[in-house]
């Protein structure tokens, strides 16, 4: 695909960019009918993913529910995550020469489910360089307002980088880290921009870009797969350690491993060794 110049400039402005029946619908629902098996664990690739903060039987029934690289568990998930479009369309929006997933989240919002605090993605990325990032939002379902859509800050990705980091899963006050970066920045007024989108529809935000969501009240599950894309180039700090995804750098370099964090594009058509295979039905 490629992005119009009207598409990539208000991205650059607003921070966010909806973008229209993007996934075909038969790989949307392929996706969204892994969500029983994957929260139970039941993984078919036989790979756990490196992060799994929900698990049935054990954590609150009331939390959003998140699976951190849910395509090394799962392939349906997979050709969501790791498409070419998405790589595509991420180095088009951040002029980068090409497209390395960071990680994915696999995210499921059941009725009743709490909020999740509103926060930058790159304040999280200190142990990359550069430590910046674009993620792609996927809708698997409509969603609503009140089902505890994604909400974007329009403009923010203009503001300056917020590095102390606040509650993220269910706070009592899921503005909290916003209002406080608002207050010290003397900004008085902000627009909060609740998304509605349908199945098949995507989102890409900034990494600088607020966002967060609010409490499911639509007694519909709201169910996502989410893509947060880095640079080609990007490369691990010589110095900063990140908890969970440092475990894969080597010794003494700071070269990306294509198997962990593989090129989903690149401009001179390179792309990750065995993706398409692994991908493939």
């Amino acid at each position: 695909m490629m992005l119009s110049p009207e598409q990539i400039s208000e991205f650059k402005e607003n921070g966010y960019l909806i973008v229209r029946n993007f996934n075909p619908i038969e790989r949307v629902d392929e996706a969204r009918s892994r969500f029983d098996r994957l929260f139970r664990g039941d993984f078919e690739t036989g790979l756990q993913p490196d992060e799994w903060n929900w698990r049935l039987g054990t954590s609150d029934e009331s939390l959003t529910r998140q699976i951190c690289n849910g395509w090394k568990s799962d392939r349906a998930v997979a050709r969501l995550v790791l498409d070419e479009q998405v790589g595509q369309a991420c180095a088009e929006l951040m002029d980068w020469p090409g497209t390395r997933i960071n990680q994915d989240n696999v995210i499921w919002k059941p009725p009743g489910a709490r909020e999740v605090g509103f926060h930058q993605d790159d304040t999280y990325q200190e142990w990359v360089e550069p430590p910046s990032m674009v993620t792609c939002w996927m809708a698997l379902e409509a969603t609503r307002r009140e089902g505890g859509t994604i909400e974007y800050v329009r403009h923010s990705n203009h503001w300056p980088l917020q590095t102390r980091k606040f509650a993220f899963h269910a706070p009592d006050d899921y503005h909290e880290a916003l209002k406080y970066t608002a207050r010290h920045l003397g900004i008085e007024e902000y627009r909060i921009d609740p998304i509605e989108v349908d199945a098949g529809d995507v989102v890409f935000h900034h990494g600088k870009t607020w966002h967060g969501s609010g409490l499911n009240s639509s007694g519909k599950p709201r169910r996502t797969v989410v893509s947060h894309c880095m640079s080609s180039d990007s490369r691990y700090h010589p110095e900063n350690v990140g908890p969970i995804y440092s475990r894969y750098k080597r010794y003494g370099s700071t070269e990306m491993d294509e198997s962990f964090f593989p090129i989903i594009y690149r401009r001179d058509g390179h792309r990750s060794p065995g993706l398409n295979a692994f991908t493939a039905r």
